[in-house]
């Protein structure tokens, strides 16, 4: 189970550095949770990440590390492509767990070090 949720988990990163929204369907679950942003379902996924896409049109995401427990993955993670002057300290980063069922993400937990405003 380790290496299906290490894979499920890293083909979410590409995705997400690929622009490619409707990978969200075959990655997240129907009722995929993100508790850091209170949201529910895959919608609430391709905003998020059109959101950001928008506002840092060439943001990457690179896993720097990714610990794999049973159903679970801890990733932290950098963010390149941030403009210089939206960030004053180093990278941004994050961290971030989720919870696989099924072979798809089913939960996320995370905190970012990123800036964003009206947040």
């Amino acid at each position: 189970m380790t290496d299906d949720v290490r894979a499920i988990t890293q083909r979410m990163y590409e995705a997400f550095n690929a622009r490619d929204l409707t990978a969200a369907k075959t990655i997240f679950s129907g009722d995929f949770v993100s508790h850091p942003l209170g949201t529910v379902g895959v919608d609430s996924v391709v905003k998020a990440w059109s959101g950001l896409h928008a506002m840092f049109p060439d943001i990457q995401v690179i896993v720097e590390d990714m610990l794999v427990d049973a159903d679970k993955a801890a990733v932290r993670t950098s963010l390149h492509g941030i403009p210089a002057g939206v960030e004053e300290q180093a990278l941004p980063s994050m961290m971030e767990i989720f919870r696989v069922q099924d072979g798809r993400i089913a939960e996320l937990w995370g905190l970012s070090s990123l800036s964003r405003p009206g947040r």
